[in-house]
């Protein structure tokens, strides 16, 4: 969500996949050409369709059979062609790209799952290609897997604001500023992304909220088959599912939303609550890294004020990395966060090491992970547009701050969440304050009365969906179910708890969810 200005999923899986190495290439999918777009004000669009007209002219973008075809390993990748805004169905259309792994037994097939691996702005064309090291054998025998790129983002009509090393300058640049004139440095780069934005992808940001994307599911649904929508979505792709249940309760299938995101926050809330889960992640961190010899000192109070003093240090002092581009405070700050959503197993090693390699003035772990975080080549560019959509998508969302002064009068209860993190996430909204586009959204509670009982997974330890979040949105959904993973790492399965994973197969392959407030560890 709002934590940085990348979609950490896209570089946690490529990290989890390819360990400490460069990520491998992945055979790009077919890439769309995007309709021409009229530049023009456009409305979001109504949750439903308002009059029988506008109904009646969606119904062949429904009824449209994409032409699919085989792109690397048996995958298959084709577009689907949706209106640029619903209630003008007969207007400019947009086309999402889309991908599929087949199920391994066509006579047992229950369908697709379609998958979101969050952000806003992950693939999910890629993340469906990697589905092998996502979901059980059993859920891939019985399940085509199905990814899409939600517009906006990656292979469907991608937003564009900033050139490569323009937006490096703005994501590199210090997001925690000290005085006013480093106060007055963000505020004129945030302005610059706004206005790279509007002016690079101006006629479609007014349409790339959640509600559109949930649309688009819909009309995939349909294509692919599917009377029911069954669904897998994670961190934010959870936001993206609950917000097509309250769309379109009659139409949810089986759906599993892990690392949920409660609907009902404004972009403050949310932004205080992924401060002090991240701090709860760095709790947690430290407590085992003081019992495997820390580089950061012998007792917690001692390692979080070295983690403090180091950070002040790069703020004045950027660190060394062996490349062309030093270390800064903010790239630090992200190079810490991405350890924290890994499996402890997994993450805390790799910050551990690279905070041992700052302390003695070698910035190059630090930056290795903020690369990794912001899908971006060391020294070189960004291999796709989540750290432009994720602000795209949550600037239309929902309301966020309103410039400079009022991010002030807040730092004081983002520092109380988060001494470590509080600033930085305080003031990562900055951009929204200059948006182009009005939000189009608010923040109200998902109730889809009707459906089919939905599986909510949350974990205690979560740094960037609360576990709190979780409870929320499981209250709401009156078919909410809530499974609680005992852990501290980002969404539960795969993540290796077998607990968790035999509850959401069994879910996803029979319908039956797990007992209400069923816990694991």
């Amino acid at each position: 969500m709002r934590f940085a200005p990348a979609a950490a999923a896209g570089a946690i899986s490529a990290l989890l996949l390819a360990g400490c190495t460069a990520p491998q290439a992945q055979p790009s999918p077919v890439t769309p050409s995007p309709s021409s777009i009229s530049g023009r004000t456009l409305t979001s669009p109504s949750p439903q369709p308002s009059r029988p007209e506008v109904a009646s002219a969606l119904q062949p973008f429904y009824q449209q059979q994409p032409d699919w075809t085989e792109c690397g390993e048996g995958f298959e990748c084709a577009s689907l062609e949706v209106p640029l805004d619903y209630d003008k169905p007969r207007g400019p259309t947009i086309e999402i790209a889309i991908g599929r792994r087949l199920a391994d037994d066509p006579d047992a097939r229950l369908g697709s799952l379609l998958t979101n691996p969050g952000g806003p702005g992950a693939s999910g064309v890629e993340y469906a290609r990697q589905a092998d090291a996502v979901f059980s054998p059993e859920v891939l025998e019985r399940y085509d897997i199905v990814g899409f790129d939600p517009r906006g983002v990656a292979s469907s009509h991608p937003v564009d604001c900033l050139s490569d090393p323009r937006l490096y300058a703005f994501i590199a640049s210090d997001a925690s500023p000290d005085d006013d004139a480093e106060v007055a440095t963000l505020v004129r780069l945030s302005k610059e992304f706004a206005r790279g934005c509007k002016q690079l992808s101006g006629e479609l940001l007014p349409n790339i909220g959640t509600v559109d994307a949930a649309r688009d599911i819909d009309v995939l649904r349909a294509v692919v088959g599917d009377a029911q929508l069954h669904y897998f979505g994670k961190s934010y792709g959870t936001y993206l599912g609950a917000t097509y249940a309250g769309l379109f309760p009659e139409n949810v299938g089986r759906m599993v939303l892990d690392g949920a995101v409660d609907p009902t926050l404004n972009g403050t809330e949310l932004a205080l609550g992924q401060a002090a889960g991240f701090e709860l992640a760095l709790d947690a961190f430290l407590a085992d890294c003081l019992r495997n010899d820390c580089p950061l000192g012998s007792d917690e109070a001692q390692a979080r004020a070295a983690l403090d003093e180091l950070l002040r240090t790069i703020d004045t002092d950027p660190l060394p990395t062996g490349e062309d581009e030093d270390l800064t405070q903010s790239l630090a700050v992200l190079g810490i966060a991405l350890p924290l959503y890994l499996p402890a197993a997994q993450g805390y090693p790799l910050l551990r090491q690279a905070l041992e390699q700052a302390q003695g003035g070698d910035g190059a772990g630090l930056m290795t992970l903020a690369n990794y975080y912001l899908d971006r080549s060391a020294g070189g560019g960004f291999s796709g547009n989540q750290n432009e959509a994720i602000y795209a998508v949550n600037c239309v969302d929902r309301e966020d701050v309103s410039g400079p002064d009022e991010v002030r009068l807040l730092l004081d209860r983002f520092r109380q969440a988060s001494p470590i993190f509080g600033e930085f996430i305080g003031w990562s909204g900055l951009p929204c304050a200059y948006w182009p586009v009005d939000p189009t959204g608010s923040g109200q509670p998902v109730r889809a009365p009707g459906a089919r009982p939905i599986l909510v997974v949350g974990t205690t330890g979560d740094p960037a969906t609360p576990y709190a979040w979780a409870a929320a949105l499981a209250r709401q959904l009156e078919s909410g179910v809530l499974l609680t993973y005992e852990g501290s790492v980002h969404t539960a399965y795969g993540k290796g708890s077998g607990c968790i994973d035999a509850a959401v197969d069994r879910y996803l392959l029979t319908g039956e969810p797990p007992e209400p407030e069923a816990r694991c560890d």
